[in-house]
């Protein structure tokens, strides 16, 4: 069975692209390969590993990538920009994806506060990815089996 890979993008891949890669992997199944890149990638934020450990998503193997290692290697069958930056910088005719969807979705690791409050807001980050990837499960199962 063919799996539909999807990458999300966003600018730094540090923390949106990360966690809704993470949550495709996760409620995904076997029918979908999940990946994630930056338009100019920094690191997964500390941040990010934290909120995503305390749910029990394990993104250990995953690790900051720019956009360029899979641009004419790799063909998805969707590309979900997660930022207006990405969605602004990337191609209107992606090169290589098949489908191409936004979802703004605000930045936590450029919330300023407490140690607390960024975690908070990362944590809302997540919550909300979360949603929009299962969301967007739901919504593949059922244009599948209507015509």
């Amino acid at each position: 069975m063919n799996k539909t890979k999807v990458l999300f993008l966003c600018t730094g891949n540090s923390a949106r692209s990360q966690m809704a890669e993470a949550f495709l992997r996760f409620y995904g199944g076997d029918k979908y390969e999940a990946y994630s890149a930056g338009m100019e990638p920094k690191g997964i934020n500390p941040l990010t590993r934290q909120v995503m450990s305390e749910i029990g998503v394990d993104i250990s193997g995953q690790e900051s990538k720019g956009l360029k290692i899979y641009l004419g290697h790799v063909s998805f069958g969707y590309a979900i920009t997660v930022c207006n930056e990405a969605e602004e910088k990337c191609p209107r005719i992606f090169p290589g994806a098949g489908q191409r969807l936004h979802w703004d979705i605000e930045d936590p690791a450029k919330f300023t506060g407490t140690e607390e409050e960024k975690l908070k807001k990362f944590r809302e980050i997540r919550d909300l990815l979360k949603q929009k990837v299962q969301d967007w499960l739901k919504n593949q199962n059922l244009s599948s089996v209507n015509p």
